[in-house]
């Protein structure tokens, strides 16, 4: 089939990388500026999950604080729309955590169950500290795995798309405030799984592509990428979009505690789809652009020497 009034995004490569640039550039400035908006896993804090056996609306819980002394912003979950979830940023003493079960029970009486999590200083970097590695892990591994599975350039052209990718997702949730909790963490690393598999999909496809191709030119290159993505194309955009759909549908009907591990996915996954097609595939054509360029300087000192 011949692809060649298809868009060219190989051709078009540096407005793409300006776009993620730009990104990119607005969330180191707004990390520096502002840093994360952290939850209480990630800087030191307690929350509180009191459950009263019924409906409860947020209007009234967030009277219930108001009367225990707090001015707390509350999530209303549960099956039943019978669980209150609230996030403080000190550490609340047991005199504290007492008062607020007791404003629960004066109308809820012995339906009341609480849970309380605390989260010193020292386990918050922690846990922030390993989030990090564990997302640094993922990038190796899935580098040494694609260094194998194909070569060094797809590596290269992979780990750099998957970074993009992951920090794109740490962009948005900057720029536009969102908290940032350890279903953060697992929504990035699932982002990062996602995205290498869209890439290995055009990745194979350009290697098969290889093994027939009389590639002399750059231009020869260049076309070579654009057939492949676009032979490609297809299977791309239906694995994310049902994947996407998924994550659509938990962010619009899930309750609001996985709101924003589903937002992340939908940053993540959308990102994933857009730099294995604008971003990996481009990069591993200059990298490959480079070495043609070094063989057919090669190939004329060789002929001299004979």
């Amino acid at each position: 089939m011949n692809y060649s009034n298809k868009f060219n995004f190989v051709k078009h490569r540096n407005i793409f990388f300006a776009i993620s640039g730009i990104l990119i550039l607005a969330g180191i400035v707004t990390l520096l500026l502002f840093q994360m908006n952290y939850g209480v896993d990630f800087k030191a804090g307690t929350s509180i999950d009191v459950s009263v056996g019924q409906a409860i609306t947020k209007e009234k819980a967030q009277e219930i604080y108001k009367g225990a002394g707090f001015d707390q912003t509350v999530t209303i979950g549960g099956a039943n729309g019978d669980r209150v979830s609230t996030r403080f940023d000190e550490i609340l003493g047991k005199e504290q955590v007492d008062k607020i079960k007791a404003a629960f029970e004066a109308p809820y009486k012995d339906k009341v169950s609480m849970e309380v999590n605390t989260v010193s200083p020292d386990i918050a970097k922690e846990l922030a500290i390993k989030a990090i590695i564990g997302i640094l892990i993922a990038s190796v591994a899935i580098s040494i795995y694609v260094s194998i599975r194909f070569e060094w350039r797809f590596a290269v052209a992979a780990i750099i798309s998957i970074l993009h990718d992951a920090f794109i997702v740490v962009a948005m949730f900057a720029i536009f405030r969102f908290e940032v909790d350890l279903p953060f963490v697992a929504a990035v690393l699932t982002t990062v799984g996602y995205s290498i598999n869209d890439k290995i999909v055009i990745f194979d496809r350009i290697r098969e592509n290889l093994r027939f191709a009389k590639l002399k030119t750059p231009e020869d290159l260049e076309k070579l990428v654009h057939d492949s993505t676009w032979q490609t194309m297809a299977r791309n955009i239906n694995t994310v979009l049902t994947v996407l759909i998924a994550a659509v549908c938990l962010f619009i009907f899930g309750s609001e505690s996985i709101k924003l591990f589903a937002l992340a996915k939908i940053i993540g996954l959308t990102s994933g789809a857009y730099s294995s097609i604008c971003i990996a595939s481009p990069l591993w054509y200059l990298l490959k652009r480079n070495s043609l360029g070094n063989k057919r300087k090669a190939a004329p000192a060789a002929a001299a020497k004979e």
